[in-house]
């Protein structure tokens, strides 16, 4: 048999404030020394997403809902294991006593008054809800299978700090942000406005970056970041394209994200009340903008209501032969997105059953989106042609023109000046924290 070694594993938790909250001992398996489809098959642990957090933190804030943090204490010991594992105990260990197994999932109660939600991340919960009395009674029930602690509102979720003030929630990851400060060595480096150069350099070096790991676990941890700040989502996606052949100038342009990040700690994601819950995203693409592959960057914003939950920045997979053609990629691409959230707003419950509405910089894109005159001229794009053309014909989507300045996808698709930069970064709802009174 396949006998795998253990060890123990410390850890210090610490508080939003960086204060020591506790200290955790944990005996784990190394896995690492077990052989995938031999020794373990499928494994899996809820994890909600992030854009369905900020979806029901803005249904919460608006409703004026109760919101309760949970954790569950040794939360893998809940877990059932169909395989036979062996493991070298360590001198002096004795096995505890484990709970009664219970699976537990992701789900919520629903009825003509009454709302509850868990967001269950591993072992972290969030509950909330319009019922404050059947949160109670649901707390007392999860109590009794599981050991679990009541935090109270939330207020520090995933490494994210939750900030009331008066209009609603700010989402924080400032103590996140020093930490990666600290351990870039950049804690005293000079702030940025911006995280990307607008030009490039006259001569950008080839030189092979000697620590390529490091950038690597840098650049990791701020793809975590983008979680509340969607105004390093294009500079992050360009340091994501070369993990794998870094060069000093790489290294140059990371170390200039991290002096924004510098500059921008006392910022996070704001998520106001708001009356309504319609959709409408903004999609932008610039073309041929990569001059290595000269492949078109995409970039999206999803709001509800007044509120930003959803984004992205990527490169598309193939070249455009024009910008009518990026730009109609783009649409296909943030379409899949809003059609999983419209997916997701019926199951809650809180669908307005108005059509999403898509804006977009170009008005060749805008005509192709309802006109099938134009076909024959774009039959290399026809697959994402259907898709969005299917849509606004059936009346689940509406795609409008919106002038270039007005555009809030721009920020997501290239480097820009200080000022169209901060412009854009406030049409995001990504504001400043405020001292309490």
């Amino acid at each position: 048999m396949n006998i795998i070694g253990c060890k123990w594993v410390y850890r210090t938790k610490r508080k939003a404030d960086g204060s020591v909250e506790r200290y955790k001992a944990r005996l784990i398996a190394k896995g690492f020394n077990q052989v995938a489809s031999e020794d373990f098959f499928d494994t899996f642990s809820p994890v909600v997403k992030p854009t369905t957090v900020r979806m029901l933190f803005s249904l919460a804030v608006s409703n004026s809902w109760t919101l309760r943090q949970l954790d569950v204490h040794n939360a893998f010991l809940n877990g059932n294991i169909a395989e036979t594992v062996y493991m070298k105990q360590p001198p002096g260990y004795e096995d505890p006593l484990h709970p009664d197994h219970t699976d537990l999932s992701l789900f919520y109660y629903s009825s003509k008054s009454s709302r509850v939600f868990l967001l269950v991340y591993v072992d972290d919960i969030i509950m909330l809800g319009n019922d404050a009395s059947l949160i109670d009674d649901l707390l007392l029930r999860l109590s009794s299978v599981f050991k679990i602690r009541d935090l109270g509102t939330p207020s520090f979720f995933l490494g994210i700090e939750t900030l009331t003030d008066g209009k609603g929630f700010i989402l924080s990851q400032k103590r996140y942000m020093t930490d990666i400060l600290h351990r870039a060595g950049m804690s005293d480096c000079k702030p940025l406005a911006t995280p990307a150069a607008v030009t490039a350099p006259a001569t950008p070096s080839l030189e092979p970056y000697e620590n390529p790991t490091q950038y690597r676990r840098i650049v990791g941890a701020l793809q975590y970041l983008t979680i509340t700040h969607p105004d390093l989502s294009y500079a992050v996606n360009r340091l994501c394209q070369f993990m794998h052949s870094l060069t000093e100038a790489h290294w140059a342009l990371l170390k200039r994200v991290l002096r924004y990040v510098k500059g921008s700690q006392e910022f996070g994601l704001r998520i106001v009340a708001s009356s309504s819950t319609d959709i409408q995203a903004y999609s932008n693409s610039d073309w041929a903008g990569c001059p290595i592959d000269r492949k078109s960057t995409s970039g999206y914003a999803v709001y509800l209501g007044d509120n930003l939950v959803s984004w992205g920045s990527r490169k598309q997979r193939t070249v455009a032969r024009s910008s009518t053609e990026a730009e109609y990629k783009g649409l296909a691409d943030v379409y899949a997105e809003v059609t999983w959230i419209v997916s997701l707003l019926v199951e809650l419950g809180f669908h307005s059953g108005k059509p999403a509405t898509l804006w977009c910089d170009n008005l060749g894109a805008t005509y192709l989106a309802a006109n099938p005159v134009f076909h024959a001229r774009t039959k290399h794009v026809e697959i994402d042609y259907h898709f969005v053309r299917d849509k606004v014909a059936t009346g689940d989507l509406i795609v409008n023109f919106v002038s270039t300045r007005d555009q809030i996808a721009d920020i997501f698709t290239k480097p820009l000046p200080a000022h169209r930069f901060q412009f854009l970064r406030d049409k995001l709802n990504v504001a400043a924290i405020q001292p309490c009174a």
